[in-house]
C-alpha cells in the first residue's frame, strides 16, 4: 500500500479551502485531537467535515496524560528557582498557580516528585496543602495551555479514557467516526476498552508514546489495527538520543506483525511559522520512511501552523521521492514525473534548445528563411511549452490533428503546427537534411532535420482547419500565402529568437521551478488579452478562489512582431502597477508574458491555449469568452468546445455559466459565473 499523510485539523485547517486542498494533496486521515477540542463542539466539527470531504475522521483521544489546565494568554514564564503551586481547582494560570488536569492528579502527587512541565520546565514537589501542592522551580521556561505533563521517576495509574474521551467516543459512534487513536497505550487492556466504546469495526490505532507501551509493545500490538509512534511524548519518558533507535524497532516490529505503522511529531514543526522547512527535517522525514513507516502525521504543522497546505504538499513530495529511491537517477529539472504540479502534455517536457550544445553539432547544408511566427514556434517547440510536439508535423500527424483532434499517439491536440514554404523552395530541400532556419538577416536560430516534405492540399486543408476556403477569413489569407508545401522534423533551438519582453516571459521549466518554490500545486493559468478593467473584484481572482487555487499565473499574451508594442507594453505595465499596488493578494500572482500570435481559430486555439498553460504548470485554465467580431455572427460556446474532450488534463474554468462545480474539488470541469 501507498505511502500515508495524515493530518490533524485546528484552527488553520478547519475551513473549506485548507480541507478541500488537503484532500487533494492525497491525505487520506483527519485527526481530531482532544486533548485541544471541546467535547461540546464535537458534533459540529464532525459534521463540518463530513460535510465537505470523503476523508476519514480519526478521534485522538487524551488518554492517560496529565496535562496543564487553562493558562492566561494561552503560555506563561516561571522562573527558576521560586516557588509555584499547583491547585485541584481549574484557576487561570499564571507564573506563580496554574492547575493540573485531571483533576484527581493532585492526589496522586507526593513531595519529592521530580515533575516536567511542557517542553522544559521542572519542578520538583516540596509541600502538600489541602487542595494544591507546592513546587519548586529547578529549570525555568514556558508553559503553555494543555502541554503534557509527565512524572519522572514513578508511574502514576490512570485509565486509559478520560470521562471527556468517553463522551467523545459515543458521539463519533452516533456520528459514523471509524476511527480512534488511543493516547499514551500502556497494557493491551487498554485497546480492548477503547474498541468497545467505539463504533463497531472501528480501526483502533494505539499510539506508543509512554514507557510502558514500550514494555507491553507485542501485547499492544496484537491486539491494535495500527501504531502511532509519538515521538514528542516518547521523547518526555526516553533519552532523546535513544528516539532514533526505537522508531526503527517499534516500526520493525509493527511491520513484521502485520500493522501499519505511523510516526508523528516533529516532522516539519519549523512549517509552524515558515513556508519551507529545514534540511534536518527533510532529512528526518526520508529516513522515517526509509525505516519503513507506513505513513507520517503532521500535527501542529497543519492544527495551528501558517502552511498546512505547503507542509502536506512537502511531505507528499517527500513520499514521491521515496518510492523513486530503488534506481540511481539524475537530478533533473522540475519536469519529472516526481513534481507534484500536473504532468506535462504526454507526461514529459520536450527539450530541443541545443543553445549551450552546439560544439560537435552537424552542420547544416543549406538555410531556410522563416517569418517571425515561424521563428516563434522554434523557440516554443524547443522550450517544450508545444510538448510533446519536438517539430514541425508530417502529413499523417496532421491529417490525424484535422480529423480527431488528436495526435498520432493519441493524446488530444487540435492545433496544427506546420512549417509552409513554396513549392521551388521545397524542391531544393532533400529528405534527411540538416536545414539552417534564419530570419530576414540571416540569423541562425534552429536547425531541422528534415523528415519529411508533402503536399498541401490548400483548400481543403483552409475548410478542415478554419470552416472556410474563403481567403477573406484571416487564418486562410495566410495559409494561402505561405506555400502549398509543407517541411516536417524535429527541430533543434542554435540561439535565442529574443523576446521583447524578458522581464516577464518564462519558459515553462521555469515557471514549474517558480511554483515549485512558491509550494504551489493547484495553479490557476489565465491568459488576457487586453488592460485590466479596474473592476473591484477581477474575474481571475474570482476564478483563483472559485478552485480553491494556491496561486495565479496571469499571462498577458504578446506578439513575436513590434507593430502592437506600444498596446503589449501598456497591457503588461497596467498588470504590474495592480501587482505593485496590492491590487492582487500578495504572494498569490505570478505574471508572466505568453507569446502568441492569432490562429484565427478560435475553438482549436482556446484547445491549444490550454495545452500551453498545462505545460507551463497549471492545473486550472480560465477559458476566455469569445464574441465575433463579424457582424451577426453568433459567439462561440467554447465551454461545448471543452466538454468534448475529457481527457485534456488541465482543468477549464468557464466564462458565463450560471454555476459552479469547483468547490466540490471532484468535477473534471470547473464553472465559474461572469468571467469575461
Amino acid at each position: 500500500m501507498r505511502k500515508e499523510i495524515w493530518c490533524t485539523l485546528g484552527p488553520s485547517s478547519l475551513n473549506d479551502r485548507v480541507i478541500a486542498r488537503l484532500g487533494e494533496v492525497g491525505v487520506s486521515l483527519f485527526r481530531l485531537n482532544l486533548s485541544h477540542t471541546k467535547v461540546d463542539d464535537l458534533p459540529r466539527i464532525i459534521e463540518y467535515i463530513q460535510e465537505r470531504t470523503d476523508v476519514a475522521i480519526c478521534l485522538d483521544t487524551e488518554g492517560a496524560q496529565v496535562r496543564t489546565g487553562d493558562i492566561t494568554g494561552g503560555e506563561i514564564t516561571v522562573q527558576e528557582n521560586t516557588t509555584v503551586t499547583v491547585c485541584r481547582e481549574c484557576v487561570a494560570g499564571d507564573a506563580v498557580r496554574f492547575n493540573l488536569y485531571p483533576d484527581y492528579v493532585i492526589d496522586e502527587l507526593v513531595v519529592g516528585d521530580l515533575i516536567r512541565v511542557d517542553a522544559d520546565v521542572l519542578i520538583r514537589i516540596v509541600g502538600i496543602e489541602d487542595d494544591c501542592v507546592v513546587a519548586r522551580v529547578l529549570n525555568g521556561g514556558a508553559i503553555g495551555r494543555s502541554k503534557a505533563v509527565t512524572v519522572l521517576d514513578r508511574e502514576i495509574s490512570m485509565p486509559p479514557l478520560t470521562d471527556k474521551d468517553t463522551r467523545a467516543l459515543e458521539i463519533g459512534k452516533q456520528m459514523g467516526v471509524t476511527h480512534v487513536a488511543l493516547s499514551f497505550a500502556n497494557r493491551a487492556s487498554d485497546v480492548e476498552i477503547v474498541r468497545e466504546a467505539s463504533i463497531e469495526g472501528a480501526t483502533v490505532i494505539s499510539k506508543i508514546e509512554c514507557l510502558n507501551g514500550l514494555l507491553n509493545l507485542p501485547e499492544i500490538t496484537d491486539r491494535s489495527d495500527a501504531l502511532l509512534i509519538d515521538r514528542g511524548d516518547l521523547s518526555r519518558q526516553v533519552n532523546l538520543e535513544k528516539i532514533p533507535a526505537l522508531q526503527k524497532d517499534i516500526i520493525r516490529y509493527g511491520r513484521d506483525a502485520g500493522k501499519r505503522v505511523y510516526v508523528a511529531t516533529n516532522l516539519m514543526e519549523s512549517m509552524v511559522t515558515a513556508p519551507m522547512p529545514t534540511r534536518a527535517e527533510v532529512n528526518d522525514v526520508f529516513n522515517t520512511l526509509m525505516d519503513g513507516a507506513d505513513g507520517l502525521v503532521l500535527a501542529a504543522e497543519s492544527a495551528v501552523g501558517k502552511y498546512p497546505v505547503e507542509a502536506a504538499i512537502m511531505v507528499s513530495k517527500l513520499i514521491r521521492e521515496y518510492e523513486h529511491t530503488s534506481r540511481w537517477r539524475e537530478i533533473s529539472h522540475a519536469t519529472t514525473p516526481l513534481s507534484p504540479l500536473v504532468e506535462p502534455h504526454g507526461g514529459t517536457l520536450v527539450d530541443c534548445d541545443g543553445t549551450a550544445r552546439q560544439a560537435g553539432a552537424t552542420p547544416p547544408t543549406r538555410s531556410l528563411e522563416l517569418r517571425p511566427a515561424e521563428l516563434l514556434d522554434c523557440v516554443q517547440i524547443a522550450h517544450g511549452a508545444y510538448s510533446p510536439l519536438n517539430g514541425f508535423m508530417g502529413s499523417a500527424e496532421l491529417d490525424r490533428v484535422l480529423r480527431d483532434g488528436r495526435l498520432l499517439g493519441g493524446l488530444a491536440w487540435t492545433m496544427p503546427i506546420l512549417l509552409q514554404v513554396h513549392e521551388p523552395v521545397a524542391a531544393e530541400i532533400g529528405l534527411g537534411e540538416r536545414v539552417a532556419l534564419t530570419d530576414g538577416a540571416g540569423k541562425v536560430y534552429a536547425t531541422i532535420d528534415v523528415s519529411e516534405i508533402y503536399a498541401l492540399e490548400l483548400e481543403d486543408l483552409a475548410t478542415k482547419w478554419f470552416g472556410t476556403s474563403s481567403s477573406a477569413h484571416p487564418g486562410v489569407g495566410s495559409l494561402y500565402e505561405r506555400g502549398n508545401r509543407a517541411v516536417a522534423g524535429q527541430i533543434t533551438l542554435v540561439d535565442e529568437f529574443a523576446s521583447a519582453y524578458p522581464d516577464y516571459e518564462l519558459t515553462p521549466t521555469q515557471a514549474r521551478l517558480v511554483f515549485a518554490q512558491k509550494g504551489w500545486t493547484k495553479v490557476v493559468g489565465a491568459p488576457v488579452r487586453g488592460v485590466p478593467e479596474g473592476r473591484a473584484e477581477s474575474p481571475e481572482l474570482r476564478a483563483l478562489e472559485e478552485v480553491r487555487g494556491d496561486g495565479l499565473y496571469l499571462g498577458p499574451v504578446v506578439g513575436p512582431t513590434k507593430k502592437d508594442d506600444f498596446f503589449e507594453d501598456l497591457m503588461l505595465k497596467s498588470y504590474q502597477l495592480l501587482l505593485t499596488s496590492e491590487s492582487y493578494p500578495k504572494g498569490k500572482v505570478i505574471l508572466g508574458a505568453v507569446s502568441s500570435y492569432p490562429r484565427h481559430c478560435p475553438e482549436r486555439e482556446a484547445i491549444f491555449d490550454a495545452i500551453r498553460f498545462k505545460n507551463l504548470g497549471c492545473s486550472h485554465f480560465i477559458v476566455p469568452s469569445y464574441q465575433s467580431s463579424e457582424a451577426g455572427a453568433p459567439d462561440l460556446d467554447l465551454h461545448r468546445v471543452f466538454e468534448a474532450i475529457d481527457d485534456l488534463g488541465i482543468v477549464p474554468v468557464h466564462a458565463h455559466a450560471a454555476t459552479s462545480a469547483a468547490a466540490s474539488g471532484r468535477a473534471r470541469t470547473t464553472t465559474l459565473a461572469a468571467v469575461s
